[in-house]
């Protein structure tokens, strides 16, 4: 494939385009109003899903059917639309050849090039009708707050049973492996007291909570695995005991037994604190409400699995190296995994995303859509 199948130009217009349409966790709508003509106009079937009704959003997922022209599987190719904050009246600012924001904001590379780079693809497919097998689209809303979309997802409308997200930094890797992730919500319960006139009779919660992390590892544990304590919120005034803490994190691994083994520990650590310090029969303080979910399953598509072959000789042709990776982070790629679509997670280029400094180069999404024209190529072949 030459690379002169894809335009540069209309890349980069349909990436500022795309960035200038506030898309916050939740606030997808106004961007699925946008795209979902584009994609009719290509000929897609549009679907817009209910799980934005389930999380409260504006919208649901944006699936986009594709019937392809060659009788080969369908393939999964998706992005998701939502951006962080502060991601609101971004104004994209090209520099030679690299966009950033104007410093106000995040870019929202993340992941609107991705949208761009697979829009781009199908357009140039569709309109030249170059060979294709069948393609779901699926652009996910909520990604950023927990994959909540993905995990929302109306899987019954999908056929592709394998695919790729673009939603990673690396053009010349595909990430095969990520962790599975528990969160752990946990309130200590104490008892409430002046702090000056009679302490005793208190139980601070927050000591207590402190004795237990400072009784955990946190960082990292092992090349597997890291633990995280992200949020505490607790206690009224300098001159009352507090009576209660909340204590919030989160445990990864890439060994689900690792996994358990963490979250026992954590488990462990507060409940026996508390249990050490309940003395007086009665009120039962204090005491800890646990609370542990899951909050994504492992990746793990083997080396040698046609997901990851593809992705090699696809960037082979083109003269380039792809590597296979392991990630400390989730995408919805875990989720289709979980859901039995293997999936590998590709990237367009972004840098120092959920930052003000995020940038992109555009000769990085253009790389990007070369791959992805190619991998959609050579399986067209068979």
């Amino acid at each position: 494939m030459h690379s002169s199948v894809m335009d540069p130009k209309k890349l980069a217009d349909t990436f500022t385009r795309l960035v200038r349409i506030d898309s916050i966790s939740k606030e997808e709508g106004q961007l699925v109003r946008i795209l979902r003509p584009m994609l009719d106009d290509l000929g897609a079937e549009t679907i817009v899903d209910h799980a934005g009704e389930r999380i409260g959003g504006q919208t649901g997922n944006l699936i986009a059917r594709f019937s392809g022209n060659r009788d080969v599987a369908p393939m999964l190719l998706s992005a998701h639309m939502d951006t962080v904050e502060p991601g609101r009246g971004i104004q994209p600012v090209c520099k030679d050849g690299i966009f950033f924001s104007d410093g106000a904001t995040i870019l929202g590379a993340d992941d609107k090039s991705a949208i761009a780079v697979l829009l781009e693809i199908l357009r140039v497919l569709v309109t030249r009708d170059l060979p294709h097998g069948p393609i779901d689209l699926v652009l996910t809303i909520c990604e950023e707050i927990g994959l909540l979309g993905a995990k929302h997802l109306d899987f019954g409308h999908l056929r592709a049973r394998f695919g790729y997200v673009l939603d990673s930094r690396d053009t010349e890797a595909v990430v095969i492996r990520a962790p599975s992730a528990n969160r752990f919500d946990i309130v200590v319960h104490g008892r409430a007291a002046h702090a000056g006139a009679a302490p005793e009779s208190g139980i601070n919660a927050i000591a207590l909570a402190a004795q237990a992390i400072a009784a955990l590892d946190v960082g990292r544990i092992d090349a597997e695995t890291t633990c995280n304590i992200g949020l505490i919120d607790g206690g009224i005034a300098t001159n009352i005991v507090p009576d209660r803490v909340s204590v919030t994190g989160e445990a990864r691994s890439h060994s689900d037994e690792k996994l358990q083994r963490l979250t026992r520990r954590i488990t462990e650590a507060f409940e026996n604190t508390v249990d050490a310090h309940r003395s007086e029969p009665g009120d039962g303080l204090p005491r800890a409400e646990i609370h542990v979910s899951e909050q994504f399953a492992r990746t793990d598509v083997a080396d040698d699995h046609p997901v990851v072959l593809l992705a090699r000789r696809a960037a082979s042709n083109l003269g380039r190296n792809m590597a296979t990776r392991s990630t400390g982070g989730g995408a919805d790629a875990n989720i289709f995994f979980q859901n039995g679509i293997i999936t590998g997670v590709l990237g367009t280029g972004t840098r120092d995303i959920h930052t003000v400094r995020e940038s992109i180069a555009l000769a990085d999404m253009v790389r990007a859509a070369e791959l992805v024209m190619e991998i959609v190529r050579l399986h067209a072949e068979g």
